[in-house]
């Protein structure tokens, strides 16, 4: 999608904020018409921003195609501060307290590599940050996913209703 416009912004930030809205409800919250929203929802399901099925966005048509993976070496006296601080980059989409090498690991994305290193540095800024592994993602093969595992959870519940 060429560029999102503030009300385009303003209806993926409300669906981000409440994926159940309906576009009435959406029209309304946001003081536009019925048609717009709708025209716009659609729109932005067409270009990809709006994944199918669902209201997560696709980051990735917004601008942000950097996708990095970051563990995180922390003084264990402060993991809670640097967990405080990680929330407040916008760039940070999940944070994970981890076994093995590292103590934390995050997903950050970024619009591109010096966008990504303004972010990075902003974490090794962080007190308590001893040092940072980043690796860099260059194409997801299977997304983020939860159907294979709640269709096995529904197969598993058919077959033990029918045996009893």
């Amino acid at each position: 999608m060429n560029k999102l416009d503030p009300t385009d912004l303003k209806i993926l930030l409300a669906l981000i904020r409440d994926p159940r809205a309906q576009i009435g409800e959406l029209s309304e919250s946001l003081g536009i018409a019925r048609n717009t929203a709708q025209s716009r929802v659609r729109r932005l399901l067409r270009a990809g921003v709006l994944r199918p099925g669902g209201r997560e966005v696709d980051l990735d048509a917004v601008g942000y195609d950097v996708v990095a993976f970051v563990t995180i070496e922390v003084s264990h006296r402060e993991l809670d501060g640097v967990v405080a601080a990680l929330r407040l980059i916008p760039q940070v989409l999940e944070v994970h307290e981890i076994s093995g090498r590292g103590d934390v690991w995050c997903r950050v994305v970024a619009t591109d590599t010096h966008n990504l290193q303004a972010s990075l540095r902003q974490v090794l800024r962080i007190k308590g940050v001893i040092r940072t592994e980043t690796v860099l993602a260059l194409h997801t093969h299977i997304p983020y996913r939860t159907e294979p595992l709640i269709s096995g959870l529904s197969n598993a519940a058919s077959a033990t209703t029918r045996i009893s």
